[in-house]
């Protein structure tokens, strides 16, 4: 018998969180879980999945547009944005429950509360008032997201947290940010017809992405005719009454909109979860640090996800969820690799990305190859749609291993999934070569890039 109440304690029911949990519970654990949201997290609930749903709606539109060229019709078409919003709630519902009978299969006990650490074994359940106690204790709570709390006016935008649930669909929306979120959400109120304005503070979106990849993206928000005004920032938001705001820039512009949108980043959620009080080591922007296994500067206690800001993406979450659990309840040890994840931009068009850039390369490898080729898919022959589409391959120019891909293009990401494979795996830019091309479609110039491509200054 154990003096502690649960083996593992798992603080926050994400996806990283209900992994871990799931698995522990499946070697034999007694585990207790700890959720003071929904179970399923931020991708579940408010984040990747609900999204996503938003990315495909924006489509349709832009697919009856396309449709004309190929001989179809259509009147009276038109978009209800309630309607929209009831379907992915129900969704969402659903995949909730699928996660709350996931983790009480499997035997964990879940806690609709926030918890918080007295001490390295007990956790105090904040709405139920009272302490229980764990002989491992996993944080898996996540990140939020952030606002600039300095700009007058701040609390008149809304996150990524509120945008699934706006009772009407905004005219005209102005979007602090450049990364995933603020260009994702760009395209959807873009396709779903809001005139749209991003605003950031860098000299181009995407700055962590291949150049190749931000200028690409740029040029096509700005072609769809989404205003994009780069080297700026919000420095104050005016109410205007009826529902208006005025957003005022640091370069003396200042745009009106009926909904303003943070989404300049997300930060560890770790505060007021009694970290620090217990010894837990914490980086500046408050994330938990962590070595290989996942342990944390006190040896029972791991955290696992976005809490760590490690690689922000759900499935590693998931992956590093199962790692510890394999490691710490299976006597299995296993450690999170992360070379040559794959990424995705589901903006319009999508970008698929895989290993390095271009930029990340040349540090790294003495002699570096390129091939790039930008070309107008086929379907759009007939729409007249300019959309273009961006591929670049990566080579180390000693080995020949392809170290990086990059798509932006339509089904980037389902590309880049399969793409990953072979790269994670060290294909060669011969194998690439070696491959016949499958006629007609898009991905066929991946292997047909015969010229190395030369910058010209």
């Amino acid at each position: 018998m154990t003096d502690y109440d649960y083996d593992l304690f798992t603080i926050g029911a994400g996806s990283g969180g209900v992994r871990a949990s799931r698995l522990a519970a499946r070697y034999g654990a007694r585990v207790g879980v700890a959720e003071e949201f929904r179970v399923g997290g931020t991708c579940v609930v408010r984040g990747c999945v609900p999204k996503k749903f938003l990315v495909y709606a924006s489509e349709y539109g832009r697919m009856q547009h396309e449709s004309l060229g190929y001989g179809w019709s259509a009147s009276d078409v038109g978009f209800d944005w309630r309607k929209l919003v009831e379907a992915k709630d129900g969704e969402i519902d659903r995949l909730n429950g699928i996660y709350i009978r996931n983790l009480k299969n499997a035997g964990a006990e879940i806690h609709e509360s926030r918890a918080v650490l007295k001490d390295r074994h007990t956790i105090y359940l904040v709405d139920q008032g009272r302490d229980v106690t764990a002989r491992t204790i996993l944080i898996a709570s996540g990140g939020a997201p952030w606002i600039d709390e300095t700009v007058p006016g701040h609390e008149l935008g809304i996150t990524s947290n509120e945008v699934f649930h706006l009772e009407t669909f905004p005219r005209h929306v102005v979007i602090a940010g450049g990364g995933y979120i603020a260009v994702e959400f760009a395209c959807i109120f873009k396709g779903l017809g809001a005139d749209v304005c991003l605003v950031y503070r860098g000299e181009d979106i995407l700055r962590y992405f291949d150049s190749d990849v931000s200028v690409q993206v740029h040029a096509e928000l700005k072609r769809q005719g989404i205003r994009v005004i780069t080297q700026a920032t919000f420095t104050e938001i005016e109410d205007l009454g009826a529902g208006e705001r005025r957003v005022r820039l640091s370069n003396g512009a200042k745009i009106d909109a009926d909904l303003v949108f943070w989404a300049v980043g997300r930060r560890p959620a770790t505060e007021g979860l009694g970290l620090k009080e217990v010894g837990v080591e914490l980086a500046k922007n408050g994330a938990v640090k962590v070595d290989e296994w996942s342990r944390t500067s006190v040896d029972n206690i791991f955290a696992v996800g976005d809490v760590t800001d490690r690689v922000n993406l759900t499935p590693v979450a998931i992956r590093e969820g199962a790692a510890f659990a394999e490691t710490e309840f299976n006597s299995n040890p296993q450690k999170m690799d992360y070379a040559f994840i794959a990424k995705a931009v589901f903006s319009n068009p999508p970008v698929g990305t895989v290993g390095y850039t271009e930029s990340e390369a040349r540090k790294k490898y003495a002699k570096v190859d390129v091939y790039k080729t930008d070309f107008r898919q086929m379907k759009h022959m007939l729409t007249g749609d300019e959309q273009r589409t961006l591929m670049k391959i990566i080579v180390d120019g000693e080995t020949d291993a392809v170290v990086g891909v990059h798509i932006v293009g339509e089904h980037a990401p389902e590309m880049i999934q399969c793409l990953a494979i072979a790269v994670k795996a060290g294909v060669k830019k011969a194998d690439f070569d070696a491959t016949c091309a499958l006629h007609p479609t898009a991905a066929e110039e991946l292997v047909t890039m015969r010229e190395k491509f030369t910058p010209k200054f």
